[in-house]
């Protein structure tokens, strides 16, 4: 009932910037933290950044300084700002929202399908 749809992935150069969107939709009552994840070729996937519904981040330390998380409620929407960006950058970003669908029900945690990142000159 619920989708999360990635978009502004791409091919930057080193140093350059990408803002990522993460827009959900369906059948929303609230939505809590959301999240930035990536996996890179070879490597596990790890967490990137955070923001809760409040406001309150936070980052991965190779990140930190060149990322920012930020959101829009009134959109149901997530980005994430990277600048400086280097090749280990490169990677398969994906979303997640943990989503109330009622009241009464608990909160899901939903993804969305992934946007591929790559830093290379």
């Amino acid at each position: 009932q619920v989708q999360l749809v990635e978009s502004g992935g791409g091919l930057v150069q080193p140093g350059g910037s990408l803002r990522l969107s993460c827009a959900a939709s369906g059948s929303i009552f609230s939505i809590n933290a959301m999240g930035w994840y990536r996996q890179a070729p070879r490597k596990q996937r790890e967490l990137v950044a955070t923001i809760t519904s409040g406001g309150s981040t936070n980052y991965a330390d190779s990140v930190k300084g060149r990322f920012t998380i930020s959101r829009d409620n009134a959109k149901n929407t997530v980005y994430l700002q990277m600048n400086s960006l280097k090749p280990e950058d490169t990677a398969v970003y994906s979303c997640n929202a943990d989503v109330e669908t009622s009241w009464r029900t608990l909160p899901v945690v939903y993804w969305g399908q992934g946007t591929q990142v790559t830093v290379s000159s």
